[in-house]
């Protein structure tokens, strides 16, 4: 896949120019992590998920403990799928079409061996529903692995000052059984449920 498709040049060569571009794909641009996107990524709580298919285009956040995301490959990161509102909107999306876009950011204004702002990661996603997989990954209903083809970052301009005011009681971790979401007992989706369960 090149960092830069048709569309992107031209908005290039119609403003600015593609100099400033070219130069970034040149100097930010890799396809392996480094020791200090490694550490933003398995200390993170969050990163944003962007999938498209079949006209669908969506953007899930994605949420856990330090260390639900983990880098497996130098160029390879996986990450869990817990439990959720079963539309499977980014997995559908991933299973028909797997070209995925990560975005990770840092709170409490951390830096990781100078490194700060947003970390992106483009690359193919496949779906990991192999039950010995997913050993070690507690609350996993399946893994995602997403093979980076592109990894930059990003200067963190319009990022506001970020602070971690309490972590989510649903997030799996290991001694812990997160409550039921609220939605689950709600009229219209509880006989839905309940019926499912049998």
């Amino acid at each position: 896949m090149d960092f830069y498709h048709a569309g992107m040049r031209a908005l290039q060569d119609r403003y600015e120019g593609r100099g400033v571009a070219d130069r970034i794909a040149q100097h930010r641009r890799h396809g392996e992590f480094s020791p200090a996107e490694r550490a933003l990524i398995e200390s993170t709580r969050f990163f944003f998920l962007a999938t498209a298919a079949g006209g669908c285009v969506d953007c899930s956040f994605k949420g856990g403990e330090p260390g639900f995301v983990r880098v497996t490959g130098p160029s390879e990161l996986t990450y869990p799928d817990y439990d959720g509102n079963r539309m499977y909107r980014s997995l559908g999306n991933i299973a028909e079409s797997p070209q995925v876009g990560l975005l990770f950011m840092p709170i409490d204004g951390t830096r990781f061996d100078g490194m700060a702002g947003r970390l992106r990661v483009s690359g193919r996603a496949e779906i990991d529903e192999r039950p010995e997989a997913r050993a070690g990954w507690v609350g996993a209903k399946r893994l995602v692995r997403v093979r980076a083809e592109h990894i930059y970052t990003n200067c963190p301009r319009y990022i506001p000052a970020l602070q971690l005011v309490e972590p989510s009681v649903y997030a799996p971790r290991p001694g812990h059984t997160p409550p039921e979401p609220e939605w689950k007992s709600r009229d219209y989706i509880r006989d839905v449920l309940e019926r499912e369960r049998r």
